[in-house]
């Protein structure tokens, strides 16, 4: 093991030993849970704020998402390869993706509020709420689509031969 593995396995360590603490002080879910799902682990354990920090990572991950739903919705500053992808896209994935914009939209509100009035038993509440939304709605969703934009099919009809160019 080099040095610098060596280094990231002790903070790794020392991450879950911290989270431990929150996460028996507010019920927070285990750190293998948030970790798969949101990449916890990079974080820095240096910090005397960990659920903030914790929290901006949820947010990271889930403003990317909302950020990618948001071209499939409204491709219109879409790189072209997204256009492929929206025909892919029926009526009830397009209500799908609208639901869950709209909840990742209230979540990045929300933490505007949390960054500007630190309070730990909040960000806990975030996180867990996060976390729970996230695993029991928005991923089963989301992961559904995102197999189905990556299927190879489309979902539009079939083309006329008989168009026109000029």
């Amino acid at each position: 093991m080099t040095p610098k593995e060596s280094e990231n396995f002790s903070n790794i360590n020392d991450l879950k030993k911290e989270y431990a603490l929150l996460q028996k002080k507010y019920s927070l879910p285990q750190f293998t849970t948030l970790n798969q799902q949101f990449d916890i682990e990079e974080i820095s354990t240096q910090t005397e704020f960990l659920a903030r920090k914790i929290r901006r990572t949820i947010t990271e991950k889930l403003n990317g998402y909302l950020r990618f739903i948001e071209l499939l919705l409204n491709p219109s500053t879409a790189p072209l390869f997204f256009f492929n992808l929206v025909k892919k896209l029926d009526a009830a994935d397009r209500e799908a993706l609208t639901k869950i914009y709209a909840l990742l939209g209230e979540f990045e509100a929300s933490t505007i509020v949390l960054d500007l009035a630190y309070d730990e038993k909040q960000e806990a509440d975030f996180i867990i709420k996060a976390a729970n939304l996230f695993t029991k709605e928005i991923k089963p969703q989301l992961l559904a689509i995102a197999k189905k934009l990556t299927n190879g099919h489309t979902n539009t009809s079939k083309e006329s031969t008989n168009s026109y160019f000029g």
